[in-house]
């Protein structure tokens, strides 16, 4: 949930403006509160903001995380904004998109994110870029990802602050709440935005005992679901705390807040298939889903179908009601920029609709039906021959009473689990989405085809870490267990070379902060019972150690091997690059004749 802030004794002209929090949450699907009827959980607080807002109850995201961000952040469709995938630089949201940031900042607000970013961990994807003029968040889209500091597990983590590492003390979730109270009362005079994108629930799930204890050993509930339900209850809590110290400052009546989630469930909801003795099948469901089908990833309702909850008591917009229409994550920044009448940059144009007439009930009966488009780009564990965007792949078209899914169409209203397939009986439907659906492909795909490339040799950052989560290749190590692990594998990253000059290219097995050898072997992480996921085998591995002979660097012109020295840390090149579009791409060959990229790529202009 996000919170508000304005005092009733400030009364000045810049305070007239309503500020804006919007909180979001990883993975945590449309059923996991219990105000939304799940019985396993209890979200006091949750359900407080839920009996103050309007809410959207058919509401509607990406199946997955950077699709979401980039939609909400533009109020347009994910693809059209470059984002179909959470790596291989396919999640860089690209630099012509106008942010909500942006947007806020030109209004005359102070803008501040604590949380997950996930849509480029280098310039000029980064939230210092893209209109954050305050921003603490950690790396990649996981606490714990390629690009994410070496051994971040949700404790005592190190974070970026402006760009800059830094070292913070408490449990993730926590420090996300807190830093977002301490700059919202850093300047009372300014208006504020301030978006709370929480890593939690999303897995490893790692959570304080406390949280999980209560719902260990209950019926129907796994190790692992104890865990993920954990860290919903100290988001929870966290929400309960942050009401309260702005409730405390008068700062909630005049505060646009906003809580919503980025795909289906991941650890609230599941099924296994068991073979019976008669050669049936018979799948088993546990957790709760609202009664949807699917989960994170699925083009059915339970992967896209989010809780979306609105409150702004000086607006009007206050609680216990309910809004049935069409809507989705783009619809949050035009409807933002009406409401706090922000000037739009000229020729700018939104997929998203406002729904400040919905939310001041104006026109509801009259407001007309429209027909939106989900896909899921996913290819998790999958060979990557083309991170383009698929057609057809895991895509439904929705209108307010059908859901076309693939070849298979559903009455939405009648059928909410999506169990009796109709379109043999309405072809008609079946006709008009599929025209519908060619034209959105057609347009949104436009540019697809080309990189969002990282830009090097930039004034605005000096050093770039290249991560292989970013690179493009069949295969991507985009966490740190696959680099522990020595998974095999290789890919390119793309690049924009802005300044002509030498530059500095470093090759490492291992990051900086770790300063190991390229043959090291990293021991595993110390666990604490009760405090990390003991059942998260790949935690438990040491670091496996490569024994690297030669290293090769191909960028440009260069294409060159060097011999390894046992003990030797990392591998140095001095390139000159002419200004312009680049490919870069590393091996690392071992003594078994074995060859891999290297993880992690540091470059930096030496020499105009």
């Amino acid at each position: 949930m996000g919170i508000l802030l304005l005092g009733c004794e400030r009364r000045n002209e810049s305070s007239i403006k309503p500020n804006v929090v919007i909180i979001m949450t990883d993975d945590q699907g449309y059923g996991d509160m219990s105000c939304h009827g799940n019985s396993f959980l209890s979200t006091p607080n949750l359900d407080e903001l839920y009996h103050e807002s309007v809410r959207f109850t058919d509401f509607h995201v990406d199946p997955t995380c950077s699709p979401t961000r980039a939609a909400l952040m533009t109020g347009r469709y994910s693809t059209r904004a470059g984002v179909w995938l959470t790596y291989m630089g396919r999640h860089y949201l690209r630099q012509g998109e106008v942010t909500m940031a942006d947007m806020f900042s030109s209004n005359g607000y102070r803008t501040g994110i604590f949380g997950k970013w996930h849509l480029g961990d280098n310039y000029p994807y980064r939230p210092v870029d893209r209109g954050f003029q305050s921003s603490l968040v950690h790396g990649g889209g996981v606490v714990g990802e390629a690009p994410d500091y070496w051994g971040n597990d949700g404790y005592d983590d190190t974070y970026l602050r402006n760009g800059s590492y830094e070292k913070t003390k408490g449990y993730c979730t926590d420090v996300w709440f807190r830093e977002a109270l301490s700059f919202i009362k850093e300047e009372r005079e300014k208006p504020f935005f301030v978006y709370i994108p929480t890593n939690a629930p999303h897995g490893p799930h790692n959570v304080p005992e406390k949280y999980v204890a209560p719902f260990r050993d209950r019926a129907g509930i796994t190790e692992s679901r104890a865990r993920f339900y954990g860290m919903i209850s100290n988001i929870d809590e966290n929400l309960g705390y942050f009401t309260r110290a702005l409730a405390a400052d008068n700062l909630l009546e005049n505060t646009i807040f906003i809580f919503l989630t980025d795909n289906g469930t991941a650890g609230g909801f599941g099924s296994i298939v068991k073979k019976q003795e008669d050669g049936m099948t018979q799948v088993i469901y546990s957790g709760f889903n609202a009664g949807m089908r699917g989960k994170k990833g699925s083009p059915y309702e339970g992967g896209h179908r989010a809780a979306c909850f609105i409150r702004w008591p000086e607006g009007g917009i206050r609680g216990g009601r309910n809004v049935d229409h069409l809507s989705a994550h783009m619809d949050v920044l035009p409807t933002l920029a009406a409401l706090c009448k922000l000037d739009i940059p000229e020729n700018h144009s939104f997929d998203g609709l406002d729904l400040s007439p919905l939310l001041q009930r104006k026109d509801n009966d009259s407001w007309p039906d429209r027909t939106l488009f989900v896909h899921h780009q996913g290819r998790f564990g999958q060979t990557v021959e083309f991170d383009g965007p698929v057609k057809y792949k895991d895509y439904a078209v929705m209108t307010e009473k059908w859901r076309r899914v693939g070849d298979m169409l559903f009455n939405i209203r009648d059928d909410p689990g999506q169990k009796v397939d109709l379109a043999g009986a309405y072809p008609v439907v079946m006709k008009d989405f599929s025209s519908a659906y060619e034209a959105w492909w057609k347009e949104v795909t436009v540019g697809s085809d080309e990189y969002t490339r990282t830009v090097v040799g930039s004034p605005h950052q000096r050093l770039i870490m290249l991560t292989s989560q970013g690179w493009h290749g069949t295969k991507v190590p985009y966490n740190q267990q696959h680099i522990r692990n020595a998974m095999v594998a290789n890919g390119f990253w793309d690049l924009e070379v802005e300044q002509a000059g030498t530059y500095r290219v470093e090759l490492r097995r291992w990051p900086r902060e770790l300063d190991a050898a390229l043959d090291a072997s990293i021991p595993p992480p110390i666990l604490e019972r009760g405090k990390h996921d003991l059942n998260y085998r790949l935690y438990k591995l040491p670091g496996n150690s490569i024994h690297v002979e030669s290293a090769r660097l191909k960028l440009c012109d260069v294409d060159r091997w060097v011999d390894v020295e046992p003990g030797q840390k990392m591998v140095q090149f001095e390139v000159a690059l002419e200004k312009g579009k680049a490919e870069l791409q590393t091996w690392f060959k071992d003594e078994e004749g074995v060859e891999r990229g290297a993880y992690f790529v540091y470059l930096e202009l030496i020499d105009l």
